[in-house]
């Protein structure tokens, strides 16, 4: 997902967005929906949550911070 789209769902959250990187927005994000702020730390490719919004960004994301 792009950030200018993170960017507009942490608007509509009440997040002010300008100066966190995209996974420590997402992980906002993911904190004030009360939900676990788990996004990209998943590097084995086995999450179980099959419906969250950042699934396939997720996934993504943690195999470049794990290389």
């Amino acid at each position: 997902m792009q950030m200018q789209m993170i960017r507009e769902i942490a608007r509509d959250n009440g997040i002010k967005a300008s100066r966190l990187s995209k996974v420590d927005l997402v992980r906002t994000i993911q904190r004030t929906e009360g939900n676990s702020d788990c996004f990209a730390t998943d590097t084995t490719g086995n999450c179980n949550q099959t419906h969250c919004l950042w699934r396939d960004d997720c996934t993504a994301t943690a195999k470049k911070i794990s290389s």
